[in-house]
């Protein structure tokens, strides 16, 4: 499964390329191919734009997209995240992805629990505001 990379650079020290190497060397550990943005873009001088043209040609030659931590604070990512989701990819917090089946990504039990308590706050709300 091919996975892309996406969260915050701008405004970080060394765009936060640390964090994008760290992550990829342990999903491709894990057996995952990766297409990480800090590869692609290795200019640090280079515009946001040049940056976001590359990655996204990149990205919709993926299976699914890992977000880092910070990512919602992100304009970068957050496209990312907006293109990945439009084009139906998988779309995970890179921190909840623990293996690989076969092609499919495998989730810590901590990913569902999420999950499970944001569907629950959702009817919750939708309850209340039916009442």
């Amino acid at each position: 499964m091919k996975l892309y990379i996406a969260g915050p650079m701008t405004g970080y020290p060394e765009l936060n390329f640390p964090a994008f190497h760290a992550e990829a060397g342990r999903l491709r550990a894990l057996g995952f191919e990766i297409v990480n943005p800090a590869e692609i873009n290795v200019d640090p001088t280079a515009g946001w734009l040049a940056c976001m043209r590359a990655d996204i040609k990149q990205l919709v030659d993926c299976d699914g997209i890992a977000l880092l931590p910070g990512w919602e604070q992100s304009s970068g990512a957050t496209v990312e995240h907006t293109l990945a989701r439009g084009l139906g990819l998988r779309v995970m917090q890179a921190r909840h992805i623990v293996g690989l089946a076969g092609e499919i990504p495998v989730i810590a039990q901590e990913a569902i629990v999420e999950i499970l308590d944001e569907i629950e706050s959702g009817a919750s709300e939708q309850i209340a505001e039916a009442q």
